[in-house]
Formats: structure tokens, sequence, C-alpha cells
């Protein structure tokens, strides 16, 4: 990092000279008011706290909705081949840059660029990440307060109560009473908030990693056994059919569009997230290995996601393109009418809430960096103010649903508009701008730390960057706009 915290290093070592004291401690990993360092002490804690980032509500909550939008199969394989193509070489150029450079995404891209001699203004493709990574998490974080909202009422039997008669109508009426109520929305987000700052302030060691070792096995444990039960109870082999056999006539370029937007929003790509984590890895790490196998775990867990979710959806004659209240409005109705539905019902809302909080983490942290290094702040006031902040902002998409309820943007609500934009918009121009750095303006030398000395990898990803990403990226934009 930048400013590392060398207060240590020169109290052991007073007659060294403040520049051998610098480069000692931006090599060692520590920042000043932060005393653990900040590399990743497992090979492993990376790659779990990279999948935690991307697997989030993008998986379990947007992903089946949005391939039941889209015709399901030929989506899914729209989406994959663009992870593929697309998302893996630009998620190794994002930890690329973060280890390289061992700073936040702001200055890492300042760095690269006064090393290579680019254009300073380089650095702002660093500043729209960051700021993407913190709007995301503005509204994030109220839908994040849902899932804990719904594993509450979900634990205490709101849905297995036999006086009840159940139907779309009730479980829409209790969606739509959480939404327009303010007071409600602000509580569970705020507990929410306030868990993402309490790791995130405890530092990259001893808070962020010791969470996600622990929150990332619980949740593929948990998704492992209701993928079973959904197997044992619901019509799999509907479910089957609709993700892999795929039907290109239902495919538009709108959905061409979102599969493109969503396997970016997936993968955390920029948002700054991968290149902070990046810049916590240990240097013995293969970038490319660990691109594979972050994206390897997001789609196991995408595609495990629907196959959970959708054989109950057809076993009970629900619509697979239901939207965003397939999760809020429909499953409820599944997990009342089910054996044990109240065990299986609280543990799907847990797993959720698990899946957002380990991405939430990840999308706090490059602002906190930023202001650690910028201002050279503690840890603790830098994840105060970014957690003060996002309180603030977050009470607009709060008041969207409900007070403030009407369009603003291209007839869209706050939310949708913040949904919209950052994904489709931020993110996109992000990527590109990210593969045109790299391709372009990146060195030999550069790409040699980031890869290895003759690395395979380079070559490939050298004419990836400057040639398919930009082309398709640039194509596919200009056609939504």
């Amino acid at each position: 990092m930048v400013f590392q915290d060398a207060t240590a290093f020169i109290f052991n070592n007073k007659g060294m000279s403040s520049s051998m004291s610098t480069k000692n401690a931006t090599t060692s990993g520590w920042k000043a008011g932060d005393r653990s360092p900040k590399i990743w002490k497992g090979k492993l804690t990376f790659i779990m706290a990279a999948a935690g980032s991307a697997v989030g509500l993008g998986n379990l909550w947007k992903f089946p909705y949005i391939a039941g939008e889209n015709g399901g199969g030929a989506f899914v394989l729209v989406y994959l081949a663009f992870i593929l193509c697309f998302g893996i070489p630009l998620l190794a150029a994002e930890i690329g840059i973060g280890r390289s450079t061992r700073k936040n995404a702001y200055s890492a891209f300042d760095s690269l660029a006064e090393k290579t001699g680019a254009n300073k203004h380089w650095k702002k493709v660093g500043g729209l990440a960051i700021s993407t990574s913190y709007l995301i998490l503005s509204f994030y974080t109220v839908v994040a307060g849902w899932c804990l909202y719904y594993f509450y009422i979900s634990a205490t039997g709101r849905f297995n109560d036999p006086a009840q008669s159940f139907d779309k109508s009730f479980t829409s009426g209790i969606f739509e009473a959480l939404l327009a109520s303010p007071i409600s929305l602000i509580i569970f987000s705020t507990i929410f908030l306030g868990m993402t700052y309490a790791i995130v302030t405890s530092g990259v060691v001893k808070g962020i990693e010791k969470t996600i070792n622990w929150l990332m096995p619980s949740m593929m444990l948990m998704l492992t056994v209701l993928i079973g039960y959904s197997a044992a109870v619901g019509d799999f082999d509907a479910a089957v059919e609709f993700l892999f056999m795929p039907d290109f006539s239902k495919l538009t370029l709108d959905s061409i569009i979102i599969a493109l937007g969503h396997s970016f929003f997936t993968l955390s790509l920029a948002s700054a997230a991968m290149i902070t984590y990046g810049s916590y890895m240990p240097t013995d790490n293969s970038i490319p290995k660990t691109a594979f196998a972050v994206a390897g775990v997001d789609i196991l867990v995408a595609l495990t996601a629907g196959l959970a979710i959708f054989p109950l959806v057809f076993k009970y004659g629900l619509e697979p393109g239901a939207g965003p209240g397939l999760m809020f409005i429909s499953l409820p109705l599944i997990f009342n009418d089910m054996p044990y539905g109240q065990l299986f019902g609280s543990a799907f809302f847990f797993m959720m809430f698990i899946a957002a909080l380990t991405s939430a983490i990840s999308l706090m942290e490059p602002t906190v960096a930023w202001l650690e290094q910028r201002f050279n702040w503690t840890r603790n006031k830098s994840a105060a103010l970014t957690t003060l902040s996002l309180w603030v902002v977050s009470l607009g998409t709060v008041l969207s649903l409900n007070e403030w309820d009407s369009p603003i943007f291209f007839g869209k609500t706050l939310f949708d508009a913040l949904d919209y934009l950052t994904a489709n918009v931020f993110m996109t121009a992000g990527a590109l701008a990210t593969a045109i750095f790299c391709g372009f303006c990146l060195k030999q030398e550069q790409l040699e730390v980031m890869f290895g000395k003759g690395s395979l990898a380079i070559p490939s990803f050298k004419f990836t960057m400057r040639y398919l990403a930009p082309l398709f990226v640039a194509t596919l934009t200009l056609a939504s706009i």
C-alpha cells in the first residue's frame, strides 16, 4: 500500500533512512493506524475472499430471476461465454493491478500510468471503480436488509402459520408492507451495515479474513443441503431443462446486454473490489489460476442457486420469470407448503444474508482503503466515515421504495436507476477502460510482474485486452444506446 505503517519499523530501526523505512513498510504490507499485516495469510484465503465478493445477491437473488426473465438456457449460455471470454481476463487484470502496486484502485492506476508514461487521467478509472462500489453498496445494503428481515420472519414461523390462508396475495402483501415502511427498511439495513462495519474495521486479517473463512464454507454447505432437498421434493428435470437446454428464439439484444452486465456485476469487476483484494494477495499465488478458480466458484454458485430454486418453482406451478419478487413473494409460498418449510426457508434466507455480507465487505473495503491511503487515516476512522455516509445515502434508496416512488431517470426510480447505472453503465465503462489500459498502456515489464516472466498467459491476455474485449463491449454498449 502507499502509506504503509512505518512507525513500528522506524522505532526498531532509528538509524535507518526514511526512504528505506518507506520501502520496507510498503513491501511488508503494513498501514498507518492498522496494526495487522495486509496480506492474506493462506493461499486459499484470497480465492475464498474474492469468491465471497463475487458470490453475493447477484448469484442467489438476481441471477435466477434474470435467467427466468430472459429465456433460461440461452441466457445462461451467453452469460457463461462472457465469463470465459471477458470476465476471467478482466478479473486477472484487476487482481494483477492490485498485487503489482499494493495500492487502492485510484492510486494503483495512477502509479502504473506514471511508470508506463501513460496519461495521468487514467487514475480516474480507479476513481470510477471506487465510486461504483460505493454506489452499489448504498442500495445493496437495503436489499440485504430484506434478506435479514425475511430470515427473521421465516425463523419465527410467519410463513408457517396454520391459521393463515396462504396465497400469492398474502406473501406479496408482506413484501409490499416491508417496502412501504421506511422505518422497517432503515432498521434492517442499518443492522446489516453495522455488521459490515464491525468486520471491515477489525482489519484485513483479523476481520475480513477470519470472517470469510467461516462464512464461505457455511454458505456452501447450506446451498448443498438446499439443492439436495430441492431435487428430492421439486421438479428437478424441468429445472435442468430450463437452465441447460437453450432456446435461442427467446434471446434478444437486451438479454445479451444484460448477460454482459451481469457477468461483470457477479464477478465484482470494475468496482475496485478485486483490485483492493488483489493488493493483499500473496506474491506466490498464480493470478491466472486464481482468476479461473474464483470464476469457477462464482459460476458454480449461480447455477446451483438456480437448481435449488427452479425445481420448487416448477413443482408448484410458479413463474420463473417473476422478477425480483421471485425470492420474496413466490418462494415463501413454497416454504409454507413443503415439509420442514420453516427450517429450509430460514436456512435459505440466512444463506442469502451470508452471501450479501461477504459481498458488502468487499464493496466497502475499496473506499476504506482509499481513505486510509489518501488521508493517512486509521482504519477505524476510514470505516466509520464510509459507513456513516453510506447510511445517509442509503436513505435515498429506502425512500425511493415508498415516499419518493416516482421516476427520476428514464422512467426509473432512484433504486432502479442506481441498479441499472452501476451494472450496465459504470461497470461496463470501467471494464472497457481497464481493458484498453491493460492492452495498450501496460508494458511487458508490468505484465511480467503480474503474471510471471515468460508466462504463456501474457500473449493471449494482451490480445484479449487490446482487441476482443474493447471491440465486443463497445459494440454491445453502442447497441444498447
